[in-house]
């Protein structure tokens, strides 16, 4: 099987990462992809202080992805007590489906500073990075092309062109905050769990 897995913190969980995960999926002929909401370190203030909780951010992604039998929804990381590297993450996969072949998918921003990642070489060792490019502009793939290479020594990494949904789950925060309509921006049960527990409104 060709396992994807995709991480964030979902705050909210919108149409632009349903998007993303769908348009992935076909294009890289992924059979099942893990939705894996991030926990929020304590140590970003500013981030904690406008976050929902991991609870939450999990329901919202079960409620998004429902619809799709290909999505499974994971509460791993934020389970976990102390800050869940995703090397760690991926080790965990791994021993879940030791017999699949492994695909992290992340935004091409994240891969222009993957060697940063704590043991970068080991996450390419268990699995394929999967780069989005969310502009869909020429010199972003090419400079995303040129890094994707550049990591080829320790595995593989390709860079994925798919159409862009232009919101960022900031910016929902913001309308949600200032009582804008966020309907064609966010799944429909989404939108109504936010509203009914009272959400980003402070």
């Amino acid at each position: 099987m060709r396992l994807g897995v995709f991480g964030g913190s979902f705050d909210p969980v919108h149409l632009g990462h349903v998007s993303l995960v769908k348009q992935v999926r076909e294009i890289c002929r992924l059979d099942k992809v893990i939705v894996m909401p991030a926990a929020v370190s304590p140590f970003k203030t500013d981030i904690a202080r406008k976050a929902a909780s991991g609870e939450d951010r999990l329901e919202m992604c079960r409620l998004a992805f429902e619809e799709f039998p290909f999505a499974e929804v994971s509460g791993y990381e934020i389970s976990q007590k102390e800050v869940s590297y995703t090397v760690n993450t991926l080790r965990h996969i791994r021993k879940l489906h030791p017999h699949d072949e492994s695909f992290f998918i992340m935004g091409g921003d994240m891969l222009l500073s993957f060697e940063k990642w704590r043991n970068y070489e080991e996450i390419l060792s268990i699995c394929t990075l999967l780069a989005v490019s969310r502009e869909n502009d020429a010199e972003d793939v090419k400079t995303l092309e040129k890094t994707a290479s550049k990591l080829g020594k320790y595995g593989t990494a390709r860079v994925v062109q798919i159409e862009t949904f232009p919101v960022s789950s900031t910016e929902i925060r913001e309308k949600i905050k200032n009582n804008s309509d966020i309907s064609c921006y966010v799944p429909k049960n989404v939108v109504k769990y936010i509203s009914e527990h009272g959400l980003y409104n402070g």
